[in-house]
């Protein structure tokens, strides 16, 4: 068996395109296979900004046999009362290729057909590859695509050449004006020219002579150890940025690393504004020493490798001193205008079209904030603080240095809270409040910034929500989903217990244009979804998914009480006579759930131990009065784990119950009772886990 391989010779794409765009050939191209029948081993994908190249190894030269039923005619159709075949068969197996006395009778719910046998000895691979192949890469997806010349073929660049192998042999296609070859371009400066590859297992090799490392994991391992070497050189090492360095990988095909200086002057910049303005337009790495200081250096990582290195070196240097000097002014500009001076031009800023300027969200922001501090125990003079907090909290927004580099929210206002004298508990706040930006980014070191964090995000999901602006599909423009997942994270990293519905509701009700009905409903929307990214989080935490729905489905409103349920949930679930428990309880909660709905009787206001007719009764009645009082006891102490326990214990008395009595009883009075006494019991585990949602 051989191996495939496809390389698409392009045009620079940009480095976001290419690890999507290779990810979707190697696994389409796989799933075509499989579904074509044709054996194969696993894929390696190879990509630079100048092509995106798949091999599938050990591929089989032919598709799989196919043994296949096909159905004919009804028999009577097929065959006259005297056995004579009819026009029908003799047409039915001219098309199987058969004769009709090979043809054989099939019973079918609909009556007897004639049925044949046939087998599909299948294709050649490179047979199928070559109508496969270019359908393939016309159907790869870019953010943006493109046309050229007057061709009517779309990609990401304009395409130069395209190899397509099946071992030594040429797949053979055209796509628009190009033919598909074994020929690919080398380095364009430092190989230009023709390569001719005679089978995939060359490839590698192959363009590595050509100075171009295909293989992107060697591309970055070759970045990465330039770099480290002369930021040693330098005295310092790499100021860590993975990213970047995928980003760079990406950006070349051989990568040669020069390091360049800037005046020290500029080290009066803070840090992060620096390291930004080197990482966001020139793509550069900074250089710390060893107490990870900034150094006045930076690496640059070139394509190619010229005669006269300081020449190169000379020119990122003059292209980083325009940027650092512009960067300077900004900042000194800024510095020239208090903070606080800086929230009115807020008004100027728009959130949302129908939600108001980000001035109208400061004010919200600031009114919940206060809420939840409140909520969370805070004292007067912090509430004081955190209201400080919030006012600013956006207002380094309309500073040139964040117009011009949108990544430094919250950090330059941090920066500039300090310069304007705010205390240093407020400039911490307004930076940490943006926290996290991604799902498991870090959160919110302080109090006060985990608070303003909670606010800014729950006055964003509600807005929103209110207007129409929930998430769909793929679509998410607000990063709601991220939003509500970082209130989760937030909420558990700090214990907080208090009611997420009532920070909802207090949220909504600050919005001054919507009614109490519209409220009402948008808060079901929105605990619906937040509801939704727990049960997200808890299943990428590896929590069953019955043990989610059952606590979820109780209540979500104490988000780490969630958490401590499930776990006590998942914990009383290991147990070896958990099954036989779920039973009986489920049990308890379907007749409950049904009485509740009217249809097997009514509760009665209290349990009436004279109704008792058998000794099963009063055993589980006096059970439950005394597992009441501890289960409410390490309710309130939270320890849920407990309490499931202790809520385990009723399992025989409930078995010795549904044993000995039939809860329908003919005497409405004693079915209501014993009704009641179920509805008891159920209700112990209202607060933790519906039962009714374990799986059996």
């Amino acid at each position: 068996m051989d191996n495939i391989l496809l390389e698409i010779g392009c045009e620079e794409i940009p480095a976001g395109y290419i690890e999507p765009a290779l990810s979707f050939l190697s696994s389409t191209l796989i799933q075509k296979l499989s579904d074509a029948r044709i054996s194969h081993g696993k894929a390696l994908t190879y990509g630079t900004p100048k092509r995106l190249a798949v091999e599938i190894q050990a591929v089989a030269p032919k598709q799989a046999s196919l043994e296949m039923e096909v159905l004919g005619p009804p028999v009577k159709v097929g065959f006259t009362e005297s056995g004579k075949p009819t026009v029908a068969a003799e047409k039915f197996a001219e098309k199987v290729h058969l004769q009709v006395d090979q043809l054989t009778v099939k019973e079918t719910p609909k009556g007897q057909y004639l049925c044949a046998s046939v087998v599909d000895r299948g294709q050649a691979t490179v047979a199928i590859l070559k109508t496969l192949l270019p359908d393939l890469i016309l159907a790869t997806p870019f953010p943006k695509i493109m046309k050229w010349a007057d061709l009517r073929i779309q990609f990401a660049r304009p395409i130069h050449t395209i190899l397509a192998l099946y071992g030594n042999k040429v797949i053979p296609f055209k796509l628009g004006s190009i033919s598909s070859n074994r020929f690919v371009l080398g380095h364009r400066f430092m190989s230009p020219g023709k390569i001719k590859i005679a089978e995939p297992p060359e490839y590698g090799d192959a363009m590595r002579n050509a100075h171009v490392l295909v293989d992107m994991a060697e591309r970055k391992k070759m970045v990465n150890k330039e770099i480290s070497k002369i930021a040693k050189r330098l005295g310092g090492k790499v100021f860590p940025d993975n990213e970047l360095a995928d980003i760079v990988t990406n950006l070349v095909e051989y990568p040669v690393a020069v390091a360049g200086k800037f005046d020290p002057a500029f080290l009066e910049l803070p840090d992060k504004v620096l390291i930004t303005s080197m990482r966001e337009h020139q793509k550069y790495f900074a250089v710390i020493d060893q107490n990870d200081k900034l150094m006045p250096c930076f690496i640059a990582v070139n394509n190619t490798h010229a005669r006269d290195m300081d020449i190169v070196a000379k020119g990122h240097e003059r292209v980083l001193r325009a940027r650092l000097s512009d960067a300077q002014f900004f900042y000194r500009a800024d510095l020239e205008t208090p903070l606080d001076a800086c929230v009115d031009k807020l008004k100027g800023v728009l959130f949302q079209a129908k939600l108001g300027t980000v001035y109208d969200k400061t004010l919200r922001v600031q009114k919940l904030a206060e809420f939840i501090g409140a909520e969370a125990g805070l004292n007067a003079g912090d509430i004081q603080m955190l209201s400080r907090c919030a006012r600013l909290s956006k207002a380094d927004l309309v500073t040139q240095m964040v117009v011009e580099f949108p990544k430094l929210q919250g950090t330059m206002g941090k920066v500039y809270a300090l310069k304007s004298g705010e205390p240093e508990a407020v400039s911490i706040a307004i930076e940490e409040h943006y926290r996290p930006t991604f799902s498991g980014g870090q959160l919110p070191e302080t109090l006060m910034g985990a608070i303003l964090s909670i606010a800014d995000k729950v006055d964003s999901l509600c807005g929103c929500f209110s207007v129409g602006l929930s998430p769909t599909g793929a679509s998410d423009p607000y990063a709601l989903r991220r939003q509500a997942i970082g209130v989760i994270q937030i909420m558990l990293n700090r214990n907080f217990s208090f009611s997420l519905a009532g920070i909802i509701e207090t949220g909504l009700k600050i919005y001054d244009q919507f009614d109490a009905d519209h409220i009402r409903n948008t808060a079901v929307s929105v605990q619906a979804f937040f509801q939704s990214r727990m049960s997200f989080l808890m299943a990428e935490q590896g929590f069953a998914k019955d043990s989610i729905a059952a606590v979820l489905s109780a209540s979500s409103d104490h988000i780490p009480n969630v958490w401590n349920r499930v776990r006590a949930l998942e914990g009383l679930k290991a147990a070896p006579d958990f099954e036989p428990l779920a039973i009986a309880f489920k049990r308890v909660a379907n007749i409950v759930k049904k009485a509740a709905e009217g249809s097997l009787g009514q509760f009665s206001p209290r349990i009436n131990a004279s109704l008792f007719q058998d000794p099963s009764e009063s055993t589980l009645y006096d059970a439950y009065q005394t597992i009441k009082k501890r289960v409410s006891r390490h309710l309130s102490q939270g320890d849920f784990a407990l309490a499931l326990r202790d809520m385990a214990s009723l399992r025989d008395p409930v078995d010795a119950f549904f044993t000995a009595v039939l809860v329908m009883a003919d005497d409405p009075n004693i079915r209501n009772n014993r009704l009641t006494l179920l509805e008891r019991i159920g209700s112990l585990f209202d607060d933790i886990a519906d039962f009714t949602k374990i799986s059996n």
